[in-house]
C-alpha cells in the first residue's frame, strides 16, 4: 500500500503534539522523542527552517521526523546536542527503506538524499542490503538492567568500584562530612537546580570550551524549560548530591514508561578525589532499585569507562543515508573508493622505494 508524507513547518509543531505523541507511545519508551522533550529543543535550537513530517498509509500514521535542509539537495534529521537518537519514529516492522523510497522525492526543492542520524536498534532495525540506503556505525551506548535488589547488583560489580565507594564514604564520615542524595521531582525546583548544574560545570573542563550551562545561556533555557515540563508530568528527576550543605553532584534525569534516561551528569571538580558523581550514582540506583518501578537505566552517550563500572551491557547505535536513486549510493562509494586508492598509492610508493 502507498506511502503518502505530508511536511509542515517547524511552526506548526504544537498543534501537531497529539499525534505526534501518540506514535511515540506504541514504539517504546524514549522520553526525549516526546514533544514535551522535542517542543521545548525546537523552541530554543531550531533554525526555523526546520519541517515536521508524517507519513500515512490508510490514513494511519505510521512514521514522523523532524527534518532540516543540510547543504546542497541534501536533509538530515534535527539534531542538536542535547538530542540522544535522530528525531526520527516509526511503527515496529516499518520497512526503513520504504519510508525512506517514499520521503526523499517529498522534501522541498530538489532533494537527493537524506540522513538519519543516530538511530537506535532496540527501535530501529538496521538496513541489511537495501540498494537506497547506506548505514554507518555512530557509537557503542550502555544501560544497567535494573533487576532483583541492589545489593546483589552491586555485588556484582567490580572490585575497585565497591571498593573505592566504601572507603570515600569512610573518608567523609571520619571527617565528619554527611554526604546525602536528594531526589527533585517538583517543577517548582527546577529553576534553582539548574543554576546548581550550571555552577558545577562551570567548575570543569565544560567552562573552557563554552559549552557548560551557565546562567542567561541557550541550555539553561532549554533544560530549564524541558526539566519542568517532565516534573509536572511526574517523569522528571533531578539527582543532586549534597556533602552537608554543598552541592557536589547532579544528575538530570527523565523517564519513560519503565526506562530513566541520564541525560547529563555533573560534579564539583574541587571535589574531584573524593568522586562525587560515583557515590551519587551509588546512592541513586540503590533508590531506583527499591523504588522497583525502573527497569532499565539507560546513559545514551558514548561508553565511557567509568559506564563500564557500573554495567557490562552496551550496544551499537547507527546513522543511515537513504538516497534518491540506487544510482547515487554506488557513486558515492566508488568515489571514496578512488579517493582511498588515491591516499594508499604514494603511501605505498614510498614503502617501495625506502
Amino acid at each position: 500500500m502507498t506511502i503518502a508524507w505530508s511536511l509542515q513547518p517547524a511552526k506548526a509543531f504544537p498543534g501537531l503534539c497529539a499525534d505526534w505523541d501518540e506514535l511515540a507511545q506504541k514504539i517504546g519508551d524514549l522520553p526525549f522523542l516526546e514533544s514535551i522533550f522535542l517542543h521545548p529543543l525546537l523552541e530554543t535550537f531550531g533554525t526555523g527552517n526546520e519541517h515536521i513530517a508524517f507519513a500515512r498509509r490508510n490514513d494511519q500514521i505510521i512514521a514522523a521526523a523532524i527534518l532540516e535542509p543540510k547543504g546542497l539537495a541534501q536533509w538530515q534529521t534535527f539534531q542538536p546536542s542535547q538530542l540522544p537518537l535522530g528525531a526520527w519514529i516509526a511503527l515496529p516492522g516499518e520497512s526503513l527503506e520504504a519510508l525512506t523510497k517514499a520521503l526523499v522525492p517529498s522534501l522541498p526543492g530538489l532533494s537527493l538524499g537524506l540522513g538519519i542520524t543516530q538511530l537506535d536498534p532496540l527501535f530501529c532495525k538496521r538496513p541489511d542490503g537495501a540498494a537506497n540506503l547506506r548505514s554507518l556505525d555512530y557509537i557503542d551506548t550502555a544501560w544497567v538492567d535494573v533487576k532483583g535488589d541492589f545489593s546483589d547488583y552491586w555485588n556484582q560489580r567490580g572490585k575497585n568500584l565497591r571498593t573505592n565507594v566504601k572507603k570515600q564514604k569512610t573518608k567523609l564520615a571520619a571527617d565528619g562530612i554527611e554526604a546525602k542524595l536528594d531526589i527533585l521531582t517538583r517543577p517548582d525546583d527546577v529553576a534553582g537546580a539548574i543554576a546548581e548544574y550550571g555552577r558545577l560545570e562551570a567548575s570543569g573542563w565544560k567552562a573552557e570550551t563554552g559549552t557548560a550551562v551557565s546562567e542567561g545561556n541557550a541550555q539553561v533555557q532549554f533544560y530549564s524549560a524541558m526539566m519542568e515540563r517532565f516534573c509536572a508530568a511526574g517523569r522528571g528527576q533531578i539527582w543532586r548530591y549534597c556533602f552537608g550543605d554543598a552541592t557536589v553532584a547532579m544528575d538530570l534525569c527523565i523517564s519513560a514508561g519503565n526506562t530513566l534516561v541520564i541525560l547529563k551528569t555533573a560534579f564539583d571538580a574541587a571535589h574531584k578525589a573524593v568522586s562525587p558523581a560515583t557515590l551519587m550514582h551509588h546512592d541513586a540506583f540503590n533508590a531506583v532499585f527499591d523504588a522497583k518501578q525502573i527497569r532499565r537505566i539507560e546513559f545514551y552517550g558514548r561508553v565511557m569507562e567509568w559506564h563500564t563500572r557500573w554495567t557490562t551491557e552496551s550496544r551499537k547505535l547507527f546513522h543511515v543515508t537513504a538516497f534518491r536513486w540506487s544510482t547515487l549510493h554506488r557513486l558515492r562509494d566508488w568515489v571514496a573508493a578512488r579517493r582511498s586508492q588515491a591516499v594508499d598509492e604514494p603511501q605505498a610508493a614510498s614503502e617501495s622505494n625506502a
